[in-house]
């Protein structure tokens, strides 16, 4: 990237609401069904029907309100955007346009060592439009209409980002909130979430923002990183070159790497906004907005830092478990039950249990491992009555079955050895028949021992005290 220009980001992300039924019918909302089955008049457009609002996406709208910090415009309503395309059965969108539901809020991000402050300038509902299927077998395009009347949040940001990564880590924790909150599936692979990439550069310094190119529709985390690079690029060089940059938008093709252009961007009044007349505003009540504000969850950037201060958590292990709700809920009731330390659990869950349940390709919470036998587990660990090693053979064996961790340590004669005498002839034994890894150490190669101790545990069958290991193979080296 040319440091003579700063980029200059904002989003507009679009998340379908995990309701039972479409925003305005009674349809199913569910993802996967045969196409053109979750459909009814009502979201296909046909005339003379008249559309219902859905209470609860007002609520779910209010909840993500809240967790963005955003003011709650109690007295709202919806409007017409009008547009004509092939996946627009009505010709016209169902949305907010003057009085968005939640408006003038923020959302604090943690980038590298700095808290940034995202400006979210307005959230509104509105509904989805139908699915185009593009495929080689037939010519031309077909429309799948379940998707069409599926509710939709869109959260616009302020142009606060200033690169890929800040933009990445921002629609990231967007989505942990989604989650969080229990609005939606947040599945970018399935089109729960989708963003629109707002591009500009300027010189650095300069206060006046460039001109702004949209990037429609990318779908996923690499994807709108790697938006933002292509695009501010593509304008550095159009202007180092003596060109001119246009306002328009553009269309993010993942596979090649690069955006094309669609068409020149259209103004607010191209769409020719205007109110719904087949659905009267409305007026939520205080009490319903502040019960749901009083609902709200432990959030993501409070919970990494809550790690951090309280449980001694590097910030990149921190942020990790927070910003997957699967591994929070599952390290907090770890934590709630007080029989383990918040280090060697966090290294367990993002170690082991993340492995095992990426293999599995499941959640942490799917599998057949509870909370009361690793956290049994990890105390016997802690108070040194099994090695790490013999915990691997524990784990193996709760990880799929509800049997007790002390229980399976006397089964198995795991229990570790601490008694010094048997840990000394191990280590005399070692001594013996390893003169060249002694000698190393003896002159300066201190690593070998690692492999010194590496040997007595193999002699002890993974049951000796490592630390115990480790004093005594130094003493016996240089006393002899």
């Amino acid at each position: 990237m040319n440091n003579k220009y700063e980029i200059v980001v904002g989003l507009e992300v679009h998340a379908e609401l995990s309701t039972k039924t479409k925003i305005f019918c009674g349809c199913k909302n569910e993802f996967g069904a045969e196409v053109n089955t979750n459909v009814c008049p009502v979201c296909m457009g046909l005339p003379g029907t008249l559309p219902v609002l859905n209470e609860k996406v007002v609520e779910y709208g209010i909840r993500m309100g809240h967790a963005l910090n955003c003011t709650i415009n109690r007295a709202t309503k919806h409007d017409r955007k009008n547009y004509f395309y092939a996946d627009l059965p009505k010709a016209y969108q169902t949305t907010q346009d003057d009085v968005p539901l939640c408006a003038n809020g923020y959302l604090d991000i943690l980038v590298g060592d700095e808290t940034r402050r995202i400006g979210i300038t307005r959230l509104h509902i509105e509904e989805d439009t139908a699915k185009l299927i593009h495929a080689d077998e037939f010519g031309g395009t077909l429309i799948d209409f379940n998707r069409c009347g599926v509710p939709l949040i869109e959260i616009v940001s302020e142009p606060d980002m200033r690169s890929a990564e800040e933009a990445k880590v921002y629609l990231e924790t967007l989505r942990t909130i989604l989650l969080y909150l229990g609005i939606s599936d947040a599945k970018m692979q399935e089109g729960s979430i989708r963003a629109d990439v707002n591009v500009s550069v300027r010189p650095v310094g300069s206060k006046e923002y460039g001109v702004r190119v949209e990037t429609k529709n990318v779908s996923s985390f690499s994807g709108v990183y790697n938006a933002i690079v292509y695009e501010a690029n593509r304008q550095i060089e159009v202007l180092e070159n003596g060109g001119e940059l246009f306002q328009e938008t553009r269309r993010w093709d993942d596979a090649a790497g690069k955006n094309v252009l669609m068409r020149s961007k259209e103004d607010a009044q191209d769409y020719r906004y205007f109110p719904e007349p087949d659905l009267l505003g409305y007026v939520i009540p205080e009490e319903l907005v502040e019960n749901l504000k009083a609902e709200l969850p432990e959030l993501p950037v409070q919970k990494t830092l809550r790690y951090m201060n309280e449980c001694g958590l590097s910030r990149a292990d921190a942020e990790t478990i927070a910003l997957s709700k699967d591994k929070a809920v599952f390290f907090d009731a770890c934590m709630a039950t007080g029989k383990c330390g918040p280090k060697l659990l966090s290294n367990w869950v993002l170690g082991e249990i993340t492995r095992v349940a990426n293999e599995r390709r499941c959640e942490i919470s799917e599998l057949p491992l509870t909370v009361e036998n690793l956290v049994d587990m990890i105390a016997l660990i802690e108070n040194k009555t099994i090695s790490n090693a013999a915990a691997k053979t524990v784990f193996e064996i709760i990880v799929d079955k509800d049997e007790k961790p002390a229980d399976i340590v006397k089964a198995k004669g795991l229990a570790q050895i601490s008694d010094s005498s048997a840990l000394q002839t191990i280590v005399d034994s070692v001594i013996a028949a390893n003169e060249k890894a002694i000698n190393d150490y003896k002159g300066g190669r201190t690593n070998v021992l690692g492999f010194l101790v590496g040997q007595c545990m193999k002699q002890s069958k993974g049951q000796g005290n490592p630390a115990m290991f480790k004093e005594m193979m130094i003493a016996a080296i240089e006393n002899s």
